[in-house]
């Protein structure tokens, strides 16, 4: 069943239907849902679908002009077009008169074996680009490559495309679509235990309870993510130990370069050059305090949630995993969850508030939010507010709690006292609550009229 990416259809579609030579790159994380998305797209479209696959070659051409046989007519069963070059003119032909969808996924396979393809692909749409009707799309999962070697502007391709599109992961409120039989609350740990990616949230069983899920998926040696992280390096990264050794320091608490770099005994040039790969496929996040350039307080935290639990729970209890004691290995987990998901919730809370101001519906038209800590001048103690935003005279101030407990005037007393950290003509206060709020704070923020608060079955019900 295919779920969300209306946007991204949305895009195609209008492309599809300009009539004239439209030129398409996707790329985005393995297992994020490309391929599903293209041929979403491509239902009911003439489309010549070909795979690149890590070999040579002549079994890309091959491959290539099996997928333009099954399409086009004339082509005699087991040929094989000499060259990229001559299989590409064919499309083109192909779509003088009628719109043609070429896709190739994959690219980045078929252009390694190909070192001319990018040069090839290049002098064909330069010269068809004005009277031809195809629709191009290259697709690739190497972050580095479609990068350097497709959007780059030394890259020979660079200026053709006519758009060009990042699959992400999805978002909680659309991850969550995938879970109709679970309940509200374990909607909220399915997606903070394998995150926005299709492949993983179709791993998680919704007639299961959250625990059996979690001893299916990550307390058993055979599942198909237990090893998917260190999989997933081999296959992204030339270095995969120095990555993992990186990932697994900063999971540990290891959150500044100087610390990282400590803990894995590698200078702090190395550790930012692979920190700086690591952001760049969406494993690693890097924050400063909200309103601040980098500098000494920026940190580093794991921001996959499929890569933040295994790096949190697996290692420390692969012993025991191992020896197939999964009830074992859950008991020490269990009493950790509610913590884990105090960060879990804030991300949530963070992509509740973008909804918010995309739908015109924030007290404060921030441009961007974020984390805010730093020391008190007043107290000399370090103060921490979960998400700042802030608009000109304006500013929104959040506070997150995922806590069986309703949430307490105490509360929004302390955010009060931490906004007087900063000197905006207006301050707007967001309590955010798993579990609600007591007719204290209720009160409190009735008063004072500045206070939104909202419950995550709010949130549900406004974007579920």
């Amino acid at each position: 069943m295919f779920i969300g990416r209306e946007r991204e259809l949305e895009m195609l579609g209008r492309r599809y239907h300009s009539g004239k030579f439209e030129f398409v790159v996707i790329y985005g994380r393995r297992r994020v849902g490309k391929t599903a998305l293209i041929d979403e797209f491509a239902k009911g479209k003439d489309v010549i679908f070909f795979t690149g696959v890590e070999s040579n070659e002549k079994q890309n051409l091959d491959n290539l002009s099996a997928s333009i046989a099954e399409y086009s007519t004339g082509i005699p069963t087991g040929s094989s077009f000499p060259t990229f070059q001559a299989a590409l003119e064919h499309v083109f032909a192909l779509a003088e008169e009628r719109r043609v969808v070429l896709v190739m996924d994959e690219y980045p396979y078929v252009a390694r074996a190909s070192g001319s393809l990018a040069s090839t692909l290049q002098l064909l749409i330069d010269r068809n680009k004005d009277t031809s009707k195809l629709f191009l799309i290259l697709c690739g999962s190497s972050m580095s490559y479609m990068e350097d070697h497709v959007l780059a502007y030394k890259a020979p391709l660079y200026g053709r495309r006519t758009a060009q599109l990042k699959v992400e992961p999805f978002d909680f409120f659309e991850a969550q679509r995938y879970f109709s039989h679970l309940s509200d609350e374990d909607k909220a740990l399915a997606y903070g235990i394998v995150g926005g990616t299709p492949q993983y949230l179709g791993q998680i069983d919704d007639r299961l309870s959250m625990e059996d899920n979690i001893k299916n998926l990550y307390l058993n040696p055979t599942s198909a993510i237990f090893e998917e992280p260190l999989n997933l390096l081999k296959q992204e990264v030339r270095e995969p130990a120095i990555y993992n050794a990186i990932i697994t320091a900063i999971a540990s608490g290891c959150s500044k370069m100087n610390e990282i770099s400590t803990k894995i005994s590698e200078n702090t040039g190395v550790c930012a050059s692979y920190i700086k790969n690591l952001i760049a496929l969406g494993i690693v996040k890097k924050e400063s305090p909200y309103g601040e350039k980098p500098g000494r307080k920026t940190i580093y935290s794991v921001g996959d949630n499929m890569f933040r639990f295994w790096y949190r729970f697996v290692p420390e209890n692969a012993s025991v995993i191992s020896r197939g004691a999964a009830d074992l290995a859950y008991r020490r987990i269990a009493p950790e969850l509610s913590a884990y998901m105090g960060g879990v919730f804030e991300e949530i809370c963070r992509q509740y508030l973008w909804r918010l101001l995309l739908a015109g519906e924030c007290v404060v038209n921030f441009s961007d939010i974020g984390r805010f800590w730093g020391t008190n001048p007043k107290t000399h103690r370090q103060e921490e507010i979960d998400i700042m935003g802030a608009d000109r005279g304006s500013v929104l101030l959040c506070e997150c709690k995922w806590t069986g407990e309703k949430v307490d005037a105490g509360v929004l007393e302390t955010l009060t006292a931490r906004s007087e950290l900063f000197h905006y003509k207006e301050t707007h206060f967001y309590l955010f609550s798993k579990s609600g709020f007591t007719k204290s704070c209720e009160k409190a923020a009735a008063e004072r009229g500045n206070v939104t608060l909202i419950s995550y079955a709010d949130m549900l019900c406004r974007f579920g």
